[in-house]
């Protein structure tokens, strides 16, 4: 999975989760509003994950350019 997509889900995680959270608080259902905090954290972990590999690709990136420039 790429670093966009896993941002994408990230994203649509943590929304849901939040939504959860304020449904299962409006309805007084505990077990909602756990499942929900448990996919926000999902998400945020998701969106760390895409961030992750992001930086990755750029500091590759960033040697790749060094070393071809290096050999001028």
């Amino acid at each position: 999975m790429g670093q966009t997509e896993d941002k994408a889900r990230g994203t649509a995680n943590e929304v849901a989760g939040n939504v959860k959270q304020a449904v299962g608080a409006a309805t007084d259902n505990e077990n909602l509003k756990a499942e929900g905090a448990a996919q926000e954290t999902k998400g945020e972990g998701q969106q760390a994950l895409g961030k992750a590999k992001e930086a990755v690709g750029d500091a590759l990136g960033a040697a790749s350019k060094a070393v071809r420039n290096a050999g001028n």
